[in-house]
């Protein structure tokens, strides 16, 4: 094991060792507060272009498989642990977490004081970071933290978005079904109908996970799915039932270009669900203004509260930039969701057109499937439209 350094724009430094890979990583160092499910966050492509750190102690005790994955590799730019279990424990492992790693080029740290790491971003807020098992000295890491792109104001969409139009599962037929689906499995997805009868949506990736389009397929969608420049003349051709926005990494600021063909879209009426990265960009097409939080949330046991029902779930997240509620138009959008711990936009919705969105993530993969249903009222808006 190599001797690794993790260095913030903030002149704060860690020390720990690499259990996979060498070299330097660039990011945003961020948080994760789920005990488990890291090899869907790893392959979430929300996750391009930050290091992300797990709170929980213990990380890789059950290994990876072929099948917990949301994209085809791990979009992560990195990930920082307390203690890297080496001896995987169970029957649907196929190899270590840092045989993962390794094999798709990406580094690991372990033997690090995760606890000091979350405090430190919670109390300075998410910051520009560098890894390195090269470069040991402190000074020259941190001024290599300054020096890198950040993530205010990019286009990571791009980077992560598909390059051509497919109809699923497409290149996807190998993550079609869902995986280890069981009767408890079954029962987590009991709100979500299974359709009995077809609608065509568009699918616009933003940088979007599997278990998106699963649930869609599940509700009886045909889904053809759109890199995220494509223009909105080209998908309303295909003449849609309804246009679903996915999540992505980074600033919604980042792609204006792409909320300039959003407005188009939904100026048609066409039923729209957001989700995460879509929520934000459903925002900002509807006049509305985005802005970064000082830590984001990461993890899946964020308690969401439904103003319409009073109901509150607990729900799977990763954002790092938020829609601003006050910037809405009453007249127009509604507030339908906030965040309990720090009431954040959550959900909103059109007041006139079939027009919806959440931040967190209803499809779960990983965490609770508290808000599964919505994926229902989006078949149903298309069924009333």
């Amino acid at each position: 094991m190599r001797k690794a350094l993790i260095a913030l724009e903030d002149g704060a430094f860690f020390e720990g060792h690499a259990f996979a890979g060498r070299g330097e990583m660039f990011g945003e160092l961020v948080f994760n507060t789920s005990m488990s499910g890291y090899q869907e966050i790893l392959s979430d492509p929300s996750y391009h272009g930050q290091i992300v750190t797990m709170t929980y102690p213990l990380i890789g005790n059950y290994g990876v498989n072929d099948e917990d994955v949301e994209s085809f590799r791990p979009h992560a730019a990195g990930l920082v642990i307390g203690e890297n279990s080496r001896v995987p424990s169970n029957f649907r492992a196929t190899r270590t977490l840092a045989d993962y790693l390794v094999e798709n080029e990406m580094m690991g740290i372990d033997q690090v004081d995760t606890r000091e790491i979350t405090l430190h971003i919670r109390n300075k807020g998410a910051m520009k970071c560098v890894v390195s098992t090269e470069e040991l000295d402190p000074k020259r890491l941190v001024e290599k933290a300054k020096a890198s792109p950040g993530l205010v104001g990019r286009d990571l969409v791009s980077e992560v978005s598909i390059r051509e139009r497919y109809t699923w599962p497409g290149p996807f037929e190998k993550f079609a079904s869902f995986p280890h689906i069981t009767t408890e499995g079954e029962s987590a997805y009991a709100d979500v109908a299974r359709g009995d009868k077809t609608y065509r949506v568009a699918v616009l990736d933003c940088g979007c996970k599997l278990n998106i389009l699963r649930l869609l397929d599940r509700c009886g969608c045909e889904l053809e799915v759109f890199p995220v420049a494509t223009g909105a003349d080209e998908i309303l051709a295909m003449k849609p039932d309804g246009f679903f926005i996915t999540n992505g990494p980074g600033d919604p600021s980042g792609v204006p270009k792409v909320v300039e063909e959003i407005k188009t879209i939904i100026q048609t009426g066409l039923p729209t669900f957001g989700i995460c990265f879509g929520h934000q960009l459903l925002g900002q097409a509807l006049g509305g203004k985005t802005y970064k939080l000082k830590f984001g949330h990461r993890g899946g046991n964020q308690p969401v509260k439904d103003l319409q029902t009073g109901r509150v779930d607990i729900t799977s997240q990763n954002h790092g930039f938020c829609v601003d509620i006050e910037s809405l138009d009453p007249e127009l959008v509604e507030t339908t969701h906030i965040n309990l711990n720090d009431r954040t936009s959550e959900g909103l919705r059109h007041k006139r057109l079939p027009i919806f969105s959440v931040q967190h993530h209803p499809e779960a993969c990983p965490g609770p499937h508290d808000a599964v249903r919505l994926f229902t009222r989006f078949i149903e808006s298309m069924a009333h439209n």
